[in-house]
């Protein structure tokens, strides 16, 4: 992904080569562009961020990373936002709990994408809902009966989608959100 693009290249990964791992920011050259094969990647080189060799920070990486791909599957260019999204979650990554940055930056995407859902009754029933909500996939409210699910304060939901800020919330919550967020985008 580039701040216009998505792209796909070719790299050989041989004796000489090192293998690019999922979610690298890397500077790169391209061979062969226009070709009927698939471009390849030259002089690469990878700009590192301070919590790559935490492994728990860095497997939280890749599995946030690896909801981008289905998401924009069909897209071959993109706006600056989606690669400005994911610049500025890695820029705090080593500062802040990941699962925090997450849950904050896949509420940024819902809003920039029109798709936070702020209503008033359930998703599935379509009843107004009480003081305690669940959120399904995407974020959208609905009761918890409905969901077979946990629960959060409506107000605690409210805030969160104001503001698109988890410092209200306790792990607990955080990790509630998570968990919808790695279901998908």
């Amino acid at each position: 992904m580039t701040p216009k693009e998505v792209k796909t290249y070719y790299r050989f990964f041989g004796a000489r080569h090192s293998i690019l791992q999922l979610g690298n920011l890397i500077d790169f050259e391209v061979e062969g562009e226009g070709s009927h094969f698939l471009p390849r990647l030259r002089s690469l080189s990878q700009i590192s961020f301070p919590w790559i060799f935490d492994k728990n920070r860095l497997l939280a990486w890749h599995n946030f990373i690896k909801k981008f791909e289905p998401h924009l599957k069909e897209a071959e260019e993109i706006e600056s936002f989606y690669y400005d999204l994911l610049l500025n979650a890695a820029k705090k990554w080593h500062r802040q709990n990941p699962k925090r940055i997450i849950c904050e930056s896949y509420l940024k995407l819902l809003s920039y994408e029109g798709r936070l859902h702020d209503e008033s009754s359930c998703y599935i029933c379509e009843a107004p809902l009480g003081d305690h909500i669940a959120l399904m996939q995407a974020f959208i409210p609905a009761h918890p009966e409905c969901l077979y699910s946990a629960s959060l304060s409506k107000e605690k939901i409210r805030i969160l989608f104001e503001t698109q800020k988890t410092v209200h919330l306790d792990d607990k919550d955080v990790h509630y959100l998570y968990d919808i967020v790695m279901k998908g985008f």
